[in-house]
């Protein structure tokens, strides 16, 4: 009988081919511990054995609640390696929020971080009949209420692997099934309750090896683990992809330090969200603004090089003799130090991915010869669907369908996705299920919910959510995202929300970046940024009024998702005052 090919016993492989080899790093004590292959994959197997003993069943799932650790991934790969599935907690959720989790996945073990989260695990844990073990990650210290409870410090959660046969681990091993459940990604909830998006063996595997076939992971690459390990980018980045490859991963020590662990770990293949990807260009573009005299004349002789050189990479075109020299040289006076100094001087494979950014963003990363790559896709297609990828990238588009992924455009412009990665359904939700899946005589299609189009190269375009489509007391349908990106494009607004449906006009709810300035300049510059969008809109897509908000979204406020997208719903709801006086008085009635 033939081994299954899925992450657990990829892991097991690289293992056997690279021993010794750095598999991950994290902070001590002040400095980096490596831990080798041979003992990532023998601590996995004996965090199986633990999850056995603690009565882990196979289809069982291991709720995991904590900031990125080796923990983490320890316990979601030995999940999968004992024949059940992780379950994922953004550590941002609610005592609420992780009672659904915890109860909606009938996990009986939860891994937590620390005392902070474990006192919201403990506000619900009355409520929660199927949770019967609670471990927590290293350093976490248990009182005797704590142990008496039943809550197992991580020494002691290994320990319980001594009553476990390592052969059972190999028969649970053996079992497992190409489309059997991986693991469980709970959406964020833009829309209501987070559904259980189930994602096979079959599912991780075949994606992790199609991402290293155009490139993205080689075995001398290095990440950064930072984002939220309960969103499937990061799996991918984390667990899957590095396990398939032989790649290393650092775990940041907090998002507070990002900065700091960057220069690091050097990274040479790094993921950021569009909010990531906006910090670091208005730090960067505030800086290269305050040059003076020669160097900012250098500095922008060195920009307009690199995007030239950039430019014909993106199309495969030759690069002229004497621009290559120059490209040569302006790295040497200026684009080496600076990439250094972000830490980027490593970097071959920068992704921006999970929503939309704003061309102008990726055209000044050209500039620096640190191009990034947009992507797109969703958890129910274990995250790519399509790729701008080197030799291959158009900005303000998302690129190609990866290779294997048929995606097409529905008569109504919903872009539709078949492929080995389409997920196999909502846990415990058929009639979700049904709704995101169609079924034709070509096979299971999977309804993505956002608004697409391809130009005659093959280059898709989202041009919206079919969700967010705002229909105006006109009748008229307008994607909002293509005006809140325009908006957005000032260094000035941090958030834009576009408010219209069965309104007369349109609106915007606008929050400030960082430093924006002195409250009595703001409002004449954000209607100016206003004005200039709205000269390339239609009359019915234009923003008539806007209110500027006291403050930023935040997760911890609710506005945003831990992956840093808007809840519309949330805003709506918490801003009604302020949208009801943009449709209010004199400017209303006309």
């Amino acid at each position: 009988m033939p081994t299954p090919d899925t992450i657990p016993h990829r892991l097991l492989e690289q293992a056997k081919l690279r021993p010794s080899g750095p598999a991950y790093y994290e902070k001590t004590d002040g400095s980096w511990s490596v831990t080798s292959w041979r003992d990532y994959a023998a601590t996995v197997r004996t965090c199986a054995r633990a999850l056995i003993a603690l009565g882990f069943a196979p289809k069982s799932a291991i709720a995991i609640l904590g900031f990125n650790r080796p923990e983490w991934v320890l316990c979601d790969l030995a999940a999968m390696m004992a024949g059940g599935a992780p379950a994922g907690i953004y550590t941002s959720c609610s005592p609420e929020q992780i009672k659904y989790i915890v109860s909606h996945s009938e996990a009986p073990i939860i891994l937590v971080e620390n005392q902070s989260q474990l006192a919201k695990v403990l506000e619900v844990r009355s409520q929660l009949p199927s949770l019967r073990h609670i471990v927590l990650m290293r350093g976490a210290s248990v009182t005797p209420s704590d142990t008496a409870a039943g809550i197992l410090t991580w020494e002691q959660f290994l320990a319980k692997a001594s009553e476990t046969p390592d052969s059972i681990v190999d028969e649970r091993l053996a079992a497992l099934e190409p489309d059997g459940l991986a693991t469980l990604i709970y959406t964020s909830g833009t829309t209501g309750p987070p559904k259980g998006v189930m994602l096979s063996h079959d599912n991780l595997a075949w994606t992790a090896h199609m991402l290293s076939g155009i490139g993205s992971g080689v075995d001398t690459d290095v990440s950064l683990s930072y984002l939220p390990l309960a969103h499937i980018a990061e799996q991918m980045a984390t667990i899957a992809n590095p396990v398939t490859v032989g790649s290393s991963v650092y775990f940041a020590e907090s998002l507070e330090k990002i900065a700091d662990n960057l220069k690091d770990a050097r990274p040479t293949v790094f993921f950021g969200v569009p909010r990531i990807w906006e910090k670091f260009h208005a730090a960067l573009s505030g800086k290269l603004g305050q040059l003076t005299g020669t160097k900012a004349k250098l500095v922008a002789w060195a920009r307009s090089v690199n995007t030239k050189v950039n430019n014909l990479k993106d199309k495969s075109a030759p690069i002229p003799f004497a621009l290559d020299l120059q490209y040569k040289l302006a790295a040497k006076l200026v684009m080496n130090k600076l990439k250094a100094a972000m830490g980027f001087d490593r970097g071959r494979w920068l992704i921006s991915g999970a929503a939309p950014i704003a061309a102008d963003v990726l055209e000044f990363f050209h500039s620096i010869d640190l191009p990034i790559r947009e992507i797109y896709g969703q958890s129910e297609d274990c995250g790519p669907t399509s790729s701008n990828l080197p030799n291959t990238t158009r900005i303000g588009t998302v690129g190609v369908a990866l290779p294997g992924l048929e995606v097409k455009i529905a008569e109504d412009g919903e872009i539709l996705v078949r492929g080995p990665n389409v997920f196999l359904g909502y846990y415990k939700d058929a009639q979700a299920t049904d709704e995101s899946v169609l079924v034709d005589t070509a096979g299971r299609w999977l309804r993505t919910g956002d608004l697409g189009a391809f130009d005659t190269d093959g280059y898709l375009s989202i041009t919206g959510r079919k969700k967010e489509i705002i229909i105006t007391a006109g009748g008229k349908n307008i994607a909002p995202k293509n005006i809140e990106a325009a908006l957005k494009q000032s260094p000035l607004i941090g958030e834009a929300v576009v408010i219209g449906d069965r309104r007369k006009y349109l609106t915007a709810l606008v929050t400030l970046a960082d430093g924006a300035g002195a409250p009595d300049t703001v409002r004449a510059a954000v209607q100016a940024q206003v004005d200039v969008v709205n000269k390339s809109l239609s009359r019915v897509e234009q923003v008539k009024r806007f209110s500027i908000l006291a403050r930023p979204f935040g997760i911890e406020t609710g506005e945003l998702t831990p992956t840093l997208k808007i809840k519309r719903k949330v805003v709506s709801e918490k801003y009604a005052a302020e949208i009801d006086a943009m449709y209010s008085g004199q400017e209303a009635a006309e």
